[in-house]
């Protein structure tokens, strides 16, 4: 069973995604948050697998969420607002619906949640995460085994990235940076920039602007400022 909350301020629009989860097997209704600030308070103490998110809401809009957020559930946007669709998908939602969505186009989303999961799982995710210490990234036609020792950080370019190495390695991989950011142990990884994930141990020196990885400084972004302070003060290689 996949668990999944409903972040919307919209009596209707929670009362439609419930009963599309009330007639769909498999999903089970964790909870109703009316604000992201609610949604942030539930995360951090049970298990959820999809988020169907509003954008528009008061306090904290669905995409500021998203980015405040350090380990990220499969997410679902549900809004009435076209012009947020980019945005969203450079954050890696799984899908995009604009309301009024009918049935068939909720369970195409969910469908596709369904297949990023298991594609997740195939890589290496999930509860042991963490004891693993490498994973294998596609390259070309071939996978490619990366220890994740060996990675200093990662470089978002579109719909692709850069692993950058010890010893100045350098591995090209079409994945979204946003997408790795859930793959890779968040213990050992911390997203700074839209554009950088970096390795909290190969961290040389950092300011409040900047951190310095291997031979490169890299902008630490405003929205990531926080999470990589709080990250870094508590990380215990």
């Amino acid at each position: 069973m996949l668990k999944c909350l409903i972040i919307d301020d919209e009596p209707i629009a929670q009362n439609i995604i419930r009963g599309y989860l009330d007639d769909t097997p498999g999903l089970v209704l964790m909870g109703i948050c009316d604000n992201a600030i609610e949604a942030i308070e539930i995360l951090e103490n049970k298990e959820v697998d999809i988020i169907f998110l509003d954008i528009e809401m008061p306090k904290l809009s669905g995409l500021a969420f998203l980015k405040t957020l350090e380990k990220t559930p499969e997410t679902i946007i549900t809004t009435a607002y076209r012009e947020f669709a980019v945005e969203g998908f450079e954050l890696s939602v799984a899908d995009y619906l604009l309301k009024p969505y009918s049935f068939e186009r909720f369970l195409k989303a969910v469908n596709k949640v369904k297949k990023r999961i298991e594609a997740e799982k195939s890589l290496g995710t999930g509860s042991n995460v963490a004891e693993q210490t490498y994973t294998y990234f596609k390259s070309g036609r071939k996978n490619v085994k990366v220890m994740y020792s060996d990675i200093v950080f990662i470089e978002g370019l579109s719909n692709y990235v850069k692993i950058h190495q010890v010893d100045d390695k350098i591995l090209v991989v079409y994945e979204r940076l946003s997408h790795l950011q859930k793959v890779l142990p968040y213990q050992r990884f911390v997203r700074i920039h839209k554009s950088y994930i970096i390795s909290l141990e190969k961290i040389i020196k950092y300011g409040v602007d900047s951190v310095e990885v291997g031979e490169k400084e890299l902008t630490i972004g405003k929205s990531y400022k926080e999470r990589f302070l709080s990250k870094i003060k508590n990380f215990n290689p």
